[in-house]
């Protein structure tokens, strides 16, 4: 804490410094691209780092899912891409199945949904958007850069152990996450598995306390919590969850540590292993699951808040009108927020939880719809009537109010503690999740890309190799998950390495056919983003100082990249983020800088 106050010293004492020490800020290779203290250069450093991590995952996807469609058949693929060890002659091994299945799981949730998404948006847009130098502690936030690359780092070893990677699913439940001896994934590569996630807790604790100290206390002049732009409500708002919820998911990982290594029984009780028991009494593997849930449901939406953040942003732009109800949506973030810490319970419903609090847990996930309506209503009535730019990123964000609604509705299906028993262990939960959070999430981390992009890089994107990756990722993500839903209507079992000796699911093989299908699809679409990613970083037309005609602070900034992000004294904010096509002007934008008429609310005061 000494250290962050220290900075925000430092960073406000910066502020009267004269415009030659920024333009003569010299800095190494090493300290400018590999340890850089900039929040500009670590937001890229995020986001390079979790779309590697995104394109492990993704061929893991594709394997466990050719397996899925056709069960036995040999795939060359697998011992090219995976190795011999994965699956002999080309056909997958069951427990190789099992660790695929964890990995992607941990990989798409925590390292690309999470880290990347907050890590990349939160560096380079809360210190452009609060008009600040840099975080309040560049230090730390470098620190949180290398936690998080270093526990990327270790999950990506842990898949290479030659007992076996993690596969006890990315819940890691006990007892097979807790015995090393259970399955050949629960081995080292368990250990390893958990070594990562908790330097991965470390890296978004550090991440996360800066960036609220950022945002409450190194605001420009002018910069009223009530003239921040929604992206920055956003990810003020998913820090605090993050702050508060993954210290306990990091005493679960402790507590399973200890129980794998020092002989405790946190979560052990009557077991027996080739009919032999084992020396454990007293724990309960419930107890792992009460800890995890506590920060999984929260986890939802410390993923999807900073999508939700940058759709609003976009939407307000695009349609060149102000955001609809400013306030409704704070309040709504704020409410959606609270509640995610009070409804972990209904991932419970079928250990066995006591029908009157499983009441409880129902009544206040179904809350949770309220506030959701809210922002998905303000979204739609701001997109109402506008003067639509269909841009590649305005595209992304119209699919994720798509998807965010399509996965809300299965979502209230599985709030009820009743139906939920029936779908729980069906391929029903993975679409309503992968719908809700996944396509939500990465739909607004593509619409974050590619409108910020020429702030992160100096360039534009190709917009109609936009256009192709977004049409082709939307229709492949509904034809993969859309008819999931009614495979789990059906009642087949999720986690199941192969279904074929059940003659009651052979229906529905056609359909897993066109799942993975899709799935290929989809993946190949990513081939055409990561294409116009790095060739627009390097050969894409020079970006101009405001491409979008927006409003926000970014934008006022120089187009180059400067120590310090602007050059003399830091600019003075009059009014909030969304005056568009406001009457008076002569431009359908009005940037923050702009001063009050004396005639003129400012509307987010009103």
């Amino acid at each position: 804490m000494e250290t962050l106050k220290a900075s925000v010293k430092g960073i406000h004492e910066q502020e009267h410094v004269d415009i030659h020490r920024y333009e003569e800020h010299e800095e190494s290779f090493i300290t400018k691209y590999i340890f850089s203290q900039d929040h500009k250069m670590i937001s890229r450093q995020f986001l390079i780092t979790a779309m590697v991590m995104a394109v492990i995952a993704m061929i893991m996807s594709i394997v466990f899912r050719l397996q899925l469609a056709w069960p036995g058949e040999k795939f060359a693929f697998i011992n090219w891409v995976m190795g011999d060890k994965w699956g002999k002659d080309g056909i997958l091994d069951p427990n190789a199945y099992l660790a695929l299945v964890t990995i992607h799981g941990t990989i798409m949730v925590f390292f690309l949904l999470t880290g990347g998404l907050s890590g990349t948006f939160a560096n380079l847009l809360i210190p452009y958007q609060v008009g600040a130098r840099d975080m309040a502690s560049p230090f730390i936030n470098m620190l949180s850069y290398w936690f998080f690359f270093l526990s990327s780092v270790v999950m990506v070893i842990s898949i290479f152990i030659p007992d076996g990677a993690a596969s006890s699913g990315w819940t890691v439940y006990p007892p097979l996450s807790a015995l090393p001896q259970a399955i050949p994934g629960s081995g080292l590569g368990m250990d390893l598995w958990l070594v990562s996630m908790a330097l991965f807790i470390v890296s978004s604790l550090m991440g996360g306390l800066n960036y609220i100290i950022t945002v409450l206390n190194l605001r420009t002049k002018g910069m009223s919590m009530l003239r921040l732009p929604l992206t920055v409500w956003a990810l003020l708002i998913t820090a605090i969850i993050g702050v508060l919820s993954f210290p306990v998911l990091l005493a679960a990982a402790l507590l399973l540590l200890s129980d794998r290594l020092l002989g405790t029984s946190f979560y052990l009780s009557d077991i027996y292993i080739g009919g032999r028991p084992l020396d454990y009494s007293g724990g309960s593997p419930i107890l792992f699951e009460h800890l995890l849930w506590f920060l999984g449901h929260p986890e939802v939406y410390i993923v999807l808040l900073p999508a939700l953040g940058i759709t609003s942003e976009i939407v307000s732009t695009v349609t060149r009108k102000p955001i609809f109800g400013y306030r409704a949506m704070i309040g709504s973030m704020l409410a959606i927020a609270f509640l995610s810490m009070i409804v972990w319970g209904h991932h419970m419903y079928v250990t066995g939880m006591n029908p009157f609090l499983g009441s409880l847990f129902v009544f206040t996930t179904l809350l949770i719809a309220i506030p959701s309506a809210v922002k998905t209503f303000n979204y739609l009535t701001t997109l109402w009537k506008g003067n639509i730019q269909y841009t590649p990123a305005a595209l992304f964000s119209i699919a994720l109010i798509s998807s965010f609604v399509t996965g809300g509705v299965t979502g209230i299906i599985l709030a009820d503690s009743t139906l939920d028993i029936s779908f729980h262990d069906t391929y029903f939960v993975v679409a309503h999740f992968h719908v809700v959070m996944g396509l939500s999430a990465i739909f607004g981390m593509f619409a974050g890309v590619y409108h910020w992009f020429p702030k992160m890089y100096l360039r534009m994107m190709n917009k109609k190799l936009g256009y192709l990756h977004f049409w082709l990722t939307f229709i492949s993500a509904y034809g993969v998950f859309f008819p999931m839903h009614f495979v789990g209507v059906a009642g087949v079992p999720r986690r199941y390495y192969t279904n074929s000796e059940f003659p009651m699911f052979d229906a529905l093989y056609d359909i897993n056919v066109i799942i993975t299908v899709f799935a290929i699809i989809g993946a190949l679409a990513q081939g055409i983003f990561i294409f116009n990613f790095f060739f627009s970083m390097f050969k894409g037309p020079k970006a101009p100082q405001n491409p979008w005609r927006s409003n926000s602070l970014e934008w006022t900034s120089p187009v180059a990249h400067i120590h310090g992000n602007w050059p003399g004294s830091l600019p003075v904010v009059h009014r909030w983020a969304y005056d568009y096509s406001k009457p008076g002007y002569d431009e359908d934008f009005v940037p923050q800088t702009v001063p009050l008429r004396e005639d003129e609310k400012d509307g987010g005061a009103h």
